[in-house]
C-alpha cells in the first residue's frame, strides 16, 4: 500500500526522533511525569485484565524501558517486545531491562513490523501524543489477537495550557503541537475496530522555579520538539521578557511554576 502522507509529516517525525535520541542521556533524571503516569495506567489497567493469556506484549514507545521492566515483571512468562524510534533510547533500556524475555524493535509505533493478530496486549505510555490517532490505533488493531487487550496513556488539549497562554501574550504562532481530545482518542479507537473498555481523564503537575528551567525540564525528556516545527521567527529577548512575565501569572503560593498535563488513559478491546 503507498503512504500517502505528505513530506511534512515524515520531516516531524525526523524531528521527533532526532529530539529523543539527544535526550536518552537526560530523560531518566527529568521523566517526573512519565514515572507517574506509568503508573496511573498499571493502576487504571488493574480493574481491566486481559482475558486470555498474555504469550507477546509490545511496549510501544518504551523509552528507556522502566515501563518494560514493569510490564515483565506482571507478566513474568510473556515475551515483551519493547518498541520506540530512538535507537538511542533502546541503548539506555537494555541497562534497566534484565530479563531475556525482552526483543528491542527500532521501529515507528505507526508503521508496526509485526504480523497480525501477533500480540496479546498492547502497551504504550506517552508515546501516542506524537501520532495520529488513526493511524496509530490501526496498527494497534491489526496486530492484537482477537480478545487482545490494549492500556494507552496520552495527552489531552488541557497538557501545557499555561504555556499556550503565556505565549499568546507574544503573538498569535502556534507553539505546541496539537492535543487531541479524549472524545478524539475513543472515536478513533471505535473506527479502527476497537472497543473501548474505560477511559479516563486526569491532571498531572509538573513544577520549576522559573521559566527556564521548566522549558528545560520539557526539553530533557525529548519533548523539544512539543513547540510546534512551523514557528520559523526566533523569540528574542523581548520575546522572552513578555513570556516570562505571561507565565508569572500561574506561578504558585509555594512559589513555584506549574506546567498541566491532561493525562489520557484507556482500556481498549479486540471483539474476539
Amino acid at each position: 500500500m503507498t503512504d500517502t502522507r505528505p513530506a511534512a509529516f515524515d520531516a516531524r517525525k525526523h524531528a521527533v526522533r532526532r529530539a529523543f535520541e539527544r535526550a536518552a542521556s537526560t530523560y531518566d533524571a527529568a521523566a517526573h511525569v512519565q514515572r507517574e503516569t506509568a503508573q496511573r495506567l498499571f493502576a487504571f489497567a488493574g480493574g481491566y485484565p486481559p482475558e486470555a493469556p498474555v504469550r507477546r506484549m509490545l511496549d510501544a514507545g518504551c523509552g528507556t524501558g522502566r515501563s518494560t521492566r514493569a510490564l515483565v515483571a506482571r507478566f513474568p512468562g510473556a515475551l515483551c517486545l519493547a518498541l520506540d524510534f530512538s535507537t538511542a533510547m533502546l541503548g539506555r533500556a537494555r541497562t534497566v531491562w534484565g530479563a531475556a524475555q525482552v526483543v528491542p524493535l527500532a521501529a515507528d509505533i505507526e508503521r508496526l513490523p509485526l504480523a497480525a493478530n501477533s500480540i496479546d496486549l498492547y502497551w504504550s505510555s506517552l508515546a501516542l501524543q506524537w501520532c495520529e490517532p488513526e493511524a496509530a490505533l490501526t496498527e494497534a488493531a491489526r496486530v492484537l489477537v482477537p480478545g487482545g487487550a490494549a492500556w494507552i496513556a496520552t495527552l489531552g488539549p488541557r497538557t501545557l495550557n499555561e504555556l499556550r497562554t503565556a505565549f499568546a501574550a507574544v503573538d498569535d504562532d502556534a507553539h505546541t503541537i496539537e492535543f487531541r481530545s479524549l472524545s478524539d482518542w475513543c472515536d478513533a479507537s471505535r473506527h479502527t475496530g476497537l472497543t473501548v473498555t474505560a477511559q479516563a481523564d486526569e491532571t498531572l503537575f509538573d513544577f520549576a522555579s522559573d521559566l527556564r528551567a521548566l522549558i528545560g525540564n520539557i526539553k530533557a525528556i525529548g519533548a523539544r520538539t512539543v513547540f510546534d516545527a512551523r514557528r520559523r521567527r526566533t523569540l528574542g529577548r523581548r520575546g522572552w521578557q513578555t513570556l516570562q512575565s505571561a507565565y508569572e501569572a500561574f506561578r504558585s503560593s509555594d512559589g513555584l511554576l506549574p506546567t498541566t498535563y491532561d493525562l489520557i488513559l484507556l482500556a481498549l478491546r479486540k471483539p474476539a
